[in-house]
């Protein structure tokens, strides 16, 4: 007994075929940009010029002919501009009936008319924004700018950045591929909270059509913020302010204290000086009353021994 297997194939899959070229690698101002190429016969194609901020700059539809070849002008290189600047651009023809199948090409944007063969190649630089010092359990935002000629690139930042990650001060690597969102294209954030202090690295990774581009930056953790002393030092101040009243307050209660003092100084040495004439007129009276009382004592005295005198006869 004989089986036959067939294997049965797609015919679009079987045959799949796309091919993408340009007539130079270097344009300038003025020049036409040619593409060409091989598809299926009597394809639809969709080509796409993405500019270096990976928006799309041109755009056309064309039929490959009856043995699948194209050639079609894209457009002719305009004077530098917001929306043609200087850079690197990415043509990308796309099959509409294989599957979706597409094919892409590097191109330069320059400015010089002297072309000369070089390697057409992306150059990504990532920037990483963080304060400089945070507090323990209080949340800070950490941005990331990725660009590339220049203008701001990236989409999806999970994969843009899935290899960024955060070394902590214990010497431990956390992982932030999955922490950031998108504020425009090409700007990202991040609201990271820490939970113990000292220094933080954030390094950030992108990763971008195949070139890759680091940007680190470290915030110092403290046991709390520039904002918290700030307002420890503001408290401080109405205390010394509210110190200094009270002092200024005791200054003039003294101040009327020690006028009190003199007042009261100024009394007990007039009553002093008073008690002291007092005392000098009663000694200048007892002075007088024993000029008196002496005479009289005197008389008296002779008049006793008199009648003794005269008692002492009798007998």
């Amino acid at each position: 007994m004989f089986f036959i297997l067939l294997l049965i194939v797609p015919l679009n899959d079987a045959f799949s075929e796309l091919e993408l070229l340009s007539n130079n690698q270097v344009y300038s101002e003025g020049q036409p940009l040619f593409v060409y190429g091989k598809g299926q016969p009597n394809e639809t194609l969709i080509i796409r010029l993405f500019a270096p901020d990976e928006t799309i700059a041109s755009f056309d539809q064309i039929i490959t002919t009856s043995d699948g070849s194209f050639n079609h002008v894209l457009l002719t290189w305009p004077p530098s501009s917001p929306s043609f600047p200087f850079g690197t651009y990415t043509i990308e023809v796309i099959s509409t009936e294989q599957n979706g199948i597409s094919q892409k090409i590097d191109v330069k944007f320059t400015s010089t008319t002297d072309l000369i063969t070089v390697p057409v190649e992306r150059h990504i630089n990532t920037s990483v924004f963080a304060p400089e010092t945070a507090a323990i359990n209080t949340s800070f935002r950490v941005f990331v700018q990725t660009t590339s000629d220049g203008l701001l690139i990236g989409d999806d930042p999970s994969k843009l950045l899935q290899t960024t990650h955060v070394h902590l001060p214990s010497g431990k690597v956390e992982t932030l591929s999955n922490a950031f969102s998108t504020l425009h294209q090409g700007l990202y954030y991040l609201d990271y909270t820490p939970k113990e202090e000292g220094t933080y690295v954030f390094h950030v990774v992108s990763f971008s059509q195949g070139t890759i581009s680091h940007g680190s930056v470290a915030t110092n953790v403290l046991s709390q913020d520039l904002a918290g002393i700030s307002n420890q030092i503001i408290k401080l101040n109405s205390v010394l302010e509210e110190t200094s009243n009270e002092l200024d307050t005791l200054k003039s209660e003294i101040e009327g204290f020690g006028s009190s003092l003199e007042s009261a100084s100024n009394n007990i040495d007039t009553s002093v000086t008073t008690i002291s004439n007092s005392v000098i007129n009663i000694e200048e009276a007892s002075s007088q009353l024993n000029s008196l009382f002496f005479p009289i004592v005197a008389s008296i005295g002779i008049i006793v021994a008199l009648q003794i005198a005269i008692l002492a006869r009798r007998r």
